[in-house]
């Protein structure tokens, strides 16, 4: 009997997603999660090492941080902590065995992808009347 090669596990290729907004939330989240890592610590570091090195190199990460595509960035990786973080809080609650009918599922998803975005305009409104 020929058997053909099959995954182990499914995956996108072989498997039908049941719902649009779970898996894209869980795929988005991986991804989150890579963005910051990369990203979040590559302009971390960055702030860091300029500020071990002297002032002008301070100077210089704070003049891009404070420019409009340096804000971007900025902006992009707040949107990125909360959403890791509103999402993250859902597996924390599915570790509880709570939330894994597909209702409450997309109830959920709603809220974490609402929630993020609530926390990072409101990030950046007190940011900015604050700091700018």
């Amino acid at each position: 009997m020929k058997s053909h090669p099959r995954p182990i596990s499914p995956h996108l290729q072989v498997y039908k997603l049941q719902t649009k907004l779970p898996p894209l939330l869980s795929i988005v989240f991986r991804i989150f999660g890579a963005g910051l890592m990369v990203g979040g610590t590559f302009f971390f570091l960055l702030w860091i090492v300029a500020a071990g090195t002297g002032p002008e190199a301070f100077e210089a990460v704070q003049n891009f941080f404070g420019s409009f595509f340096g804000y971007i960035v900025l902006f992009g990786l707040t949107v990125l902590v909360f959403y890791h973080m509103c999402n993250g809080m859902r597996h924390l609650l599915w570790d509880t065995g709570f939330g894994f009918d597909m209702p409450t599922v997309r109830k959920t998803g709603r809220i974490a992808v609402g929630a993020a975005i609530v926390l990072t305009l409101l990030a950046w409104i007190i940011g900015l009347s604050v700091y700018g």
